[in-house]
């Protein structure tokens, strides 16, 4: 840890915390205000209740005056302070009558704690515990900058010497009790500058990971800015590539001929498959919130497993099987549509054509949860891991030799979570795989 016992922390960062430590001095000064005050009350109760034994106790007459000083001054600092965090709040400026408050209340809070323990004994060596407790309570609790710690030091000594002469005592107890003084006022110094260094350094470290946070937020807006417009620009050439190979089908073609064009439109098949994942990433970290609206999930699901019906080159039995007739979640009709179509596109890539796929909605106490089963190939052990890594060295062709792009499960964790969710997956080889979404009760 970097310590600062004779100098501030790097200019870079001055002013910030010392914004920051300056409010939490202001509601230290307020709390221990109310906390010093409330003492006091409490021994002047104990004045009235024990009147008749008190009276008689030694040096009973200075206690019962600083007693009464101390609650006659107390709550002006509990009323500035509190008026002062109001201020602060409402403008964020500090004032030098902030400073002037924490200073006046450490010294105030010095001097009750060595004219008690003057009182005492009239001999500050003989009980320095009042004293000790208040300069080391000082040094731990309020943070201040080097001058303002060794400026603290020379007033607490200068009273300490004032107080000596009040003690009359002789040449030797004085220098006895400066030996102490000093020795106690070095701890205080260096107890102070620790405590200095120590929230320096959390306060550096939480401005460095803001700093950091702030430069990866605008390097991935950056990166998804360039992804978007990449992908955009690679439609138009693309999707020209793919109308030429279409103008050629309407000829007459060789065989040869024809498979190099089928080949071709396969490609920007893929290709143009590939670009809009890469939209979709780039559109879903750019979203930080998302729409959505309360919907009956049964209806929702029926309208898309029956889309998928309509397809000539599905064969599987698609079920949905669900718990109540009605079950709401809030969600985003399109995202959520894309979610369950790319789980129901994994089940029947890796199924055979007479496996079933089966979509199971259960309203449980805590969430709503939905999931695809299949019993098709399942997932290998070592891949489920990475399943929903973007990009994922987890992607396989599918039984009849469907390609992946590596993206459609990370895009699926994605939305889920968006929707303060989260996807979970269970897989055995050669027995199947179920997808389960776990969605937040609709309100």
């Amino acid at each position: 840890m970097e310590t600062y016992f004779f100098r501030s922390i790097p200019a870079k960062y001055r002013k910030g915390y010392r914004k920051h430590y300056m409010l939490q001095n202001l509601k230290a000064v307020y709390i221990a205000a109310i906390i010093f005050f409330g003492l006091n009350i409490i021994l002047r109760l104990f004045y009235y209740l024990l009147s008749e034994g008190l009276t008689h106790a030694q040096n009973f007459p200075e206690f019962n005056i600083t007693n009464w000083i101390f609650i006659a001054i107390t709550p002006f600092f509990i009323l500035v302070s509190n008026y002062q965090i109001a201020a602060f709040k409402k403008t964020n400026k500090l004032g030098l009558g902030i400073s002037a408050t924490i200073i006046l209340f450490c010294i105030y809070l010095i001097t009750a704690g060595l004219a008690s323990s003057i009182i005492a004994t009239h001999d500050p060596r003989n009980s320095m515990i009042l004293y000790l407790v208040a300069i080391f309570s000082v040094a731990i609790v309020f943070l201040f900058e080097y001058e303002d710690t060794l400026m603290l030091t020379i007033i607490t000594e200068i009273i300490f010497t004032a107080a000596l002469f009040y003690c009359n005592i002789d040449s030797t107890e004085i220098l006895y009790n400066q030996v102490i003084s000093a020795f106690l006022l070095s701890g205080f110094f260096f107890m102070s500058r620790y405590a200095y260094s120590f929230r320096a350094m959390h306060y550096v470290q939480l401005v460095e990971i803001k700093e950091k946070n702030t430069e990866i937020e605008k390097a991935s807006a950056f990166k998804n800015d360039v992804l978007g417009m990449v992908a955009h620009d690679l439609r138009n050439p693309i999707g020209a590539i793919e109308s030429i190979a279409m103008i050629m089908e309407l000829d007459e073609l060789d065989d040869e001929t024809a498979d190099s064009v089928y080949m071709i439109k396969a490609s920007c098949v893929k290709a143009m498959s590939i670009i809009n994942d890469l939209l979709e990433v780039a559109r879903n970290d750019a979203d930080n919130d998302l729409a959505t609206q309360r919907l009956e999930l049964n209806e929702l699901l029926t309208n898309i497993i029956e889309m998928w019906k309509f397809r000539e080159n599905v064969k599987n039995d698609i079920v949905l099987i669900s718990s109540q007739p009605q079950i709401f979640a809030s969600v985003n009709v399109e995202k959520f549509q894309r979610v369950i179509d790319n789980l129901i596109s994994n089940a029947i890539k890796f199924s055979n054509e007479v496996d079933n796929v089966e979509v199971n909605l259960k309203q449980n106490k805590d969430d709503i949860q939905i999931e695809i089963k299949d019993y098709g190939l399942g997932i290998p052990k070592e891949m489920l891991p990475h399943i929903f890594d973007r990009f994922s060295k987890a992607g396989r062709r599918g039984v009849r030799g469907e390609q992946s792009t590596g993206l459609g499960l990370s895009i699926v964790q994605q939305i889920v979570e968006k929707h303060h969710g989260k996807i979970e997956v269970q897989s055995e080889e050669r027995k199947g795989s179920t997808f389960r979404i776990r969605l937040p009760q609709s309100a």
